[in-house]
């Protein structure tokens, strides 16, 4: 016949293969429930975790080979590869602690040390932690996937936080400063008294639980410095560039009084100068201070700190920590006499 074609007819656009090429098929959709339990688990789950959800091996590998699911090691999978960089480093500090809980078995490891006081919620922990772990006979000299490894403490309890083991407060918090700056201990001890994980009488146990580890000695004048009425760590740091120039303030969370001799405001850090005159000091842009909401509100608290004709204002962000603008506004403050405006 005429211009007949035998053969296959040729495919148009959009027919064929199709994405997945010859032979391959693609991945079936990964189990609601394992995705619920990954989103409790910072996008990590165990393999384990995947059997019980009915994600096999063979299944699994097939994701990883689609690039819907990533391996960052034995045994852990990421179930969303794609993310971005968290802007939360809290957040990706909670990931660090369950990459180690779920590398040597959620069911049996225990997070401890930084790792712990990041489930927890406390706050002042360094950018990036090394996961941490306990494990009932651990041999700590031998660590996987980059995880650090401690044998159990005499004394630990072990608390769960969400579906993750963790260290009890007291202990983390000995484990953790030992190893930490001198900033980030302070922070740290401040952030668990002002959230209600310790109490002066747990602090003093944490104080006893530190002595004889290594860097231990090293803390010896910091406890003093640590005060829970702090509320965020750029409060904290403020605090200790002020000490650390002389010039210590004389309270925090400061009450500013208005005309009609109620409580008008409430200061971060506040000094009163010998003509009675008060310097109150704000950290922008963190903690209560963070949100759009909290930035409108800061500006009536401003107006009404101000209204009063007594009271000074200086108003600073973390970008001004390390840059000696702090502690320099403050000296040059307390140096006047007489009614000043910073």
């Amino acid at each position: 016949m005429s211009g007949a074609r035998t053969g296959r007819a040729r495919r148009g656009p959009g027919q064929g293969r199709g994405r997945w090429g010859a032979g391959v098929r693609p991945s079936p959709p990964l189990p609601p429930d394992l995705l619920a339990l990954a989103a409790q688990q910072e996008g990590l789950v165990s393999a384990r975790q995947c059997d019980a959800a009915g994600l096999d091996a063979h299944r699994r590998m097939r994701h990883v080979r689609a690039g819907t699911v990533t391996a960052p090691a034995r045994g852990v999978l990421d179930l969303v590869p794609a993310r971005p960089a968290p802007d939360d480093p809290a957040a990706a500090r909670r990931r660090t602690a369950w990459f180690g809980l779920l590398a040597y078995g959620e069911q049996q490891a225990v997070a401890v040390g930084a790792c712990a006081l990041a489930l927890h919620g406390v706050a002042g922990l360094p950018t990036v932690i090394r996961p941490e772990v306990a494990l009932p006979g651990a041999d700590h000299r031998r660590p996987r996937a980059g995880a650090r490894v401690r044998c159990f403490e005499a004394g630990m309890r072990v608390e769960t936080v969400g579906t993750a083991r963790v260290a009890d407060p007291v202990t983390a918090l000995a484990q953790a400063v030992c190893e930490l700056s001198r900033r980030h201990a302070v922070a740290v001890l401040d952030s668990a008294l002002e959230r209600g994980l310790v109490d002066a009488d747990a602090l003093a146990r944490t104080r006893r639980a530190a002595r004889g580890r290594r860097g231990a000695a090293r803390l010896h004048d910091w406890w003093d410095l640590v005060d829970g009425r702090s509320q965020s760590p750029p409060e904290t740091w403020a605090r200790l560039e002020c000490v650390d120039a002389g010039v210590p303030p004389d309270a925090l969370q400061v009450p500013v009084i208005g005309a009609d001799g109620r409580v008008v405001a409430r200061g971060d850090l506040g000094w009163r100068r010998a003509d009675g005159r008060l310097l109150v000091l704000e950290m922008d842009g963190t903690g209560p201070h963070a949100t759009p909401t909290a930035l409108y509100r800061d500006r009536e608290r401003q107006n009404a700190i101000l209204a009063g004709g007594t009271t000074d204002l200086l108003r600073f962000t973390p970008a001004d920590l390390g840059t000696t603008k702090i502690p320099t506004a403050v000296t040059r403050w307390l140096s006047r006499s007489g009614p000043a405006t910073p």
